[in-house]
């Protein structure tokens, strides 16, 4: 069955069309022309009326820690460490898979009422298996967001035991998985050796080269805190981009979470093996790690995305958020309110999101996954309404009452502020009774 979706006006990072339609068949766009003249092509079509709506690309979360969001508030105004100790590795070990469905349902639930439709989940409370790997997969196909698993690969032994595995532990569990979910068509699988601190050499390897195998990027936390830079120094003899170099992993097929300490060298370095960053403004700034030096990196050639880290480190998870931090603390931190703009950023959350992690959304555009959310250009925070100024409106001044629906490979799973696939109330009292056992 097909929908013709009729929207005000569809907004991307070009800005507005106007007097387009939207076909949409089996998860996909399949067309865009005045609607009269799709109505003519196929007349059996679902007329949607999406009138008093601007229809945009669903934002793309390219780094979350979806069990973090249950941790939410404990620990908070800590510097990164206390934070870590208090928060992280105090609870993460008495987190079950049921817990952590229930923590993945609170994330995601939370991500699609905020206009996400894909989430890169950086996920590492293995338990020696993939029980609580499948209990995230199970919360998002539930829900209905289109999810990464970023599968972590961590074998530092002053972590938690839950989340450390041998190197052939993890390369097998993460291939398993990879395996049972080609095809599907919500669910993708990447390596994510954890750091250069929490991961070793040959567990950053056989992430890299897992991913080769696999045909994806990986993903892989780099420079976020001084110490960390510091530890590699002093172990290595160089800064963490020159020792992920040395291991020859450093190419295309990296996506760098963070970035936040880098000299020139390390700058340049990125840009010239094509690197992917996902940049979560929000947490850096939340955890005083510092500021990703932005504009140097997309000028090296860096692609950069857009996440929100964790929600005990942020403490949201909107990515319209983090287009509007992004913009804002680069301009205040180089004095320079042309550095970054609205434009820049929004495609950073949609479509530069999308590239990075190999998927086919990120777009309003014939081919593309119909991923994509309805903006009510009634709302207070979008006006005065014009053509001109909607995307900047959507970066800076959209509040998320203004998102009323959200579709996901063909499918609504918001309207009106509300789930349509797991309650809110449902997700409520699961955290509720999660949060009463871990006490």
């Amino acid at each position: 069955m097909a929908e013709l979706y009729e929207p005000r006006c569809i907004l991307d990072e070009s800005g507005v069309r106007t007097d387009l339609g939207v076909l949409v068949e089996d998860g996909k766009i399949i067309s865009l022309a005045p609607p009269a003249v799709l109505q003519a092509q196929r007349p059996d079509a679902t007329v949607i009326d999406w009138s008093r709506f601007a229809l945009a690309p669903g934002a793309i979360n390219a780094h979350n820690h979806s069990f973090q969001s249950l941790l939410r508030g404990i620990a908070a105004d800590e510097p990164f460490l206390v934070w870590r100790d208090q928060a992280l590795y105090r609870y993460s070990p008495k987190l079950d898979a049921q817990a952590l469905y229930a923590g993945a349902l609170l994330a995601f639930g939370e991500m699609l009422l905020y206009g996400a439709t894909t989430v890169a989940d950086f996920f590492y409370i293995h338990g020696d298996g993939t029980d609580n790997d499948l209990a995230i997969i199970q919360a998002a196909t539930d829900l209905g967001i289109r999810l990464v698993l970023a599968r972590t690969m961590y074998d530092w032994p002053g972590a938690p035991q839950n989340y450390r595995e041998t190197v052939a532990d993890a390369t097998a569990r993460t291939r398993a998985l990879a395996t049972r979910f080609a095809g599907h068509r919500t669910v993708r699988i990447h390596p994510a050796p954890h750091s250069p601190h929490a991961a070793s050499p040959e567990m950053i390897q056989a992430g890299h080269r897992l991913a080769a195998e696999l045909d994806t990027p990986f993903h892989i936390h780099v420079a976020e805190e001084m110490f960390e830079v510091n530890e590699i120094l002093r172990d290595y003899g160089v800064r963490p981009v020159h020792y992920l170099d040395r291991l020859g992993v450093l190419d295309a097929s990296m996506i760098a979470i963070h970035l936040v300490w880098l000299d020139d060298s390390e700058v340049a370095l990125l840009g010239a093996r094509h690197a992917g960053l996902a940049y979560c403004p929000s947490s850096n700034m939340f955890l005083a790690d510092g500021v990703t030096r932005l504009p140097d990196l997309l000028k090296s050639g860096v692609r950069v995305a857009l996440g929100t880290d964790g929600a005990c480190s942020n403490n949201r998870i909107s990515v319209w958020e983090e287009m509007r931090m992004a913009a804002l603390l680069q301009k205040v931190t180089r004095l320079d309110a042309t550095c970054l703009g609205a434009r820049d950023t929004f495609a950073m959350g949609t479509r530069v999101g999308a590239d990075l992690l190999r998927l086919p959304t990120g777009r309003v555009a014939p081919g593309y996954a119909a991923d994509f959310v309805a903006l009510d250009t009634d709302h207070l925070s979008l006006q005065p309404f014009s053509p001109d100024v909607l995307l900047a409106h959507s970066v800076y001044a959209m509040q998320p009452e203004a998102i009323r629906r959200v579709v996901v490979d063909g499918r609504e799973v918001v309207r009106d502020g509300s789930l349509l696939t797991v309650s809110q109330s449902t997700i409520r009292q699961l955290v509720e009774q999660t949060m009463e056992r871990l006490r």
